[in-house]
């Protein structure tokens, strides 16, 4: 398997991004499986507004992935990003998120909201 070497630049913007406490616990619970933004909210003190714009800023540097289901979207690690080695050692060192996971299964947001 090849090698994508990131540019320092490149993985600054990426430690940036998941220096940020709330979007780290969205890559950890991404590296479980994908998720709407009602289930997220499930497991965050925040508007659904704020869990978005943390979803945008991981998207737009290419770390997760949307997926249109419907009326709704899922999102998902971005396994094909250059930066995705460098996530995947970053998450290897973060507890696992199985709490949380199982607050949302519990909750089953998506009856509520629809996706």
């Amino acid at each position: 398997m090849q090698q994508v070497k990131m540019e320092v630049e490149q993985a600054s913007l990426v430690l940036k991004l998941l220096g940020d406490k709330t979007r780290l616990t969205i890559m950890a619970l991404l590296n479980i499986r994908e998720l709407c933004v009602c289930e997220l909210l499930e497991v965050f003190d925040m508007s659904q507004p704020s869990i978005s714009q943390h979803l945008r800023k991981l998207k737009d540097a290419g770390l997760v992935k949307e997926e249109r289901k419907g009326q709704w979207v899922y999102y998902s690690i971005n396994k094909t990003s250059d930066a995705y080695p460098l996530l995947e050692s970053v998450l290897h060192y973060i507890p696992e998120q199985t709490e949380k996971m199982e607050q949302i299964i519990k909750s089953n947001p998506t009856l509520r909201c629809g996706c």
